[in-house]
């Protein structure tokens, strides 16, 4: 008996003990249970808004840290773990007017509406007779992609190739050796909105949409033209590029077809300066001046037209070589002073309007 004894007091001994224990364990969490759910509360009753921006990429943790740190929540990492409960994760970024008297489900709440937040833009505005690398430049001036990353996937074959069916326009013949920059002359101008932070395809494909929009305004026409997609894309850049008024494009086209209907060198000296990768025709007399430069661009060594586009031309061009106005001429050429046009039949008019019109001779 006297050891059934013991054994009983033994047993309450350890019991009491291991409520001792316990007392301060379900103390501490307790207190952590109800630290949690304070921290869920508003920071303040009243009510106050404020603005508050979420980054492209921010992860949940990220925000509640921002959070916290903008005085919008009491505990970033309590709230991370509430949230997670709640599947309520999925932040978008962008800039949301946040109320200081809501609780942590509410901000996140909104915090996950894609229509809640107002979303951070940049423009940029891609001009008639932009090239591919001034393009590349806008953009990365203002967005998070880079020159080189655009340019490269610009000549990217796989990714190219990835398009074709989407892009009516992009041929087999933006893989010919001699093109220098495949989607040369398919970069549509226009003003255009992009995330700061961004990707080259989702930047590349959004231009490359509002260049499907113009072709599908002209889809009737180019198929009943002799000409191909691909050629007429290039011819239309080359009248972009020798234009300097809408006016003058139709008939700047006709005496292209002119020359093209006869086998006769297009003798364009902006094929020239594309050839030399002089900016958009800047020190335009260099271009005049090196007409025997070697490549495949250069209309006055090779003839018919070069392997690709040498600008991004707009609706104007396009419209221009779907339809050109029909004459006798063969030559023009415009005063630089004036922006006036010359057109002539023959060889010997147009060096008289040359010599008439030209300060540099």
């Amino acid at each position: 008996m006297a050891k059934q004894v013991k054994k009983k007091k033994r047993k309450l001994r350890i019991g009491r003990l291991l409520l001792i224990l316990m007392i301060p364990v379900l103390v501490i969490l307790g207190t952590i249970f109800l630290t949690y759910r304070n921290s869920l509360k508003p920071v303040q009753k009243t009510s106050e808004t404020v603005t508050f921006v979420v980054e492209s990429g921010a992860s949940t943790k990220q925000v509640a840290a921002k959070l916290e740190e903008e005085g919008l929540i009491r505990n970033a990492d309590f709230a991370y773990i509430h949230v997670r409960s709640k599947n309520l994760t999925d932040i978008k970024s962008g800039t949301y007017t946040l109320d200081k008297s809501w609780n942590v489900e509410q901000i996140f709440e909104v915090l996950n509406d894609p229509n809640a937040g107002e979303v951070e833009t940049v423009s940029v505005t891609i001009i008639e007779g932009d090239w591919a690398k001034h393009v590349a430049q806008k953009i990365s001036e203002v967005t998070n992609v880079s020159y080189d990353e655009l340019m490269s996937l610009w000549n990217d074959e796989e990714y190219i190739r990835s398009l074709m069916d989407r892009y009516p326009f992009i041929t087999e013949d933006v893989f010919n050796p001699d093109v220098r920059i495949r989607l040369e002359g398919f970069l549509a101008p226009n003003t255009y909105l992009f995330y700061p932070e961004t990707d080259a395809r989702t930047v590349t494909e959004k231009i490359l949409d509002q260049q499907l929009s113009v072709y599908n305004r002209f889809a009737d026409q180019i198929a009943a033209s002799p000409y191909n997609v691909h050629e007429l894309y290039t011819l239309a850049s080359i009248v972009q590029y020798e234009s300097g008024k809408v006016d003058d494009m139709k008939l700047i086209a006709g005496v292209f077809y002119n020359r093209l209907a006869i086998n006769m060198a297009l003798q364009s000296s902006v094929t020239v300066c594309y050839a030399m990768d002089n900016d958009n025709g800047e020190n335009w007399l260099a271009c005049e001046a090196n007409a025997d430069f070697e490549s495949p661009y250069n209309t006055y060594k090779y003839p018919g037209l070069p392997p690709g586009p040498i600008v991004n031309a707009g609706e104007d061009a396009i419209e221009a070589v779907l339809n050109p106005t029909e004459s006798d001429y063969y030559y023009f050429m415009a005063d630089v002073d004036t922006g006036v046009v010359y057109y002539a039949k023959t060889l010997e008019e147009h060096n008289a309007n040359v010599a008439a019109h030209t300060t540099y001779h």
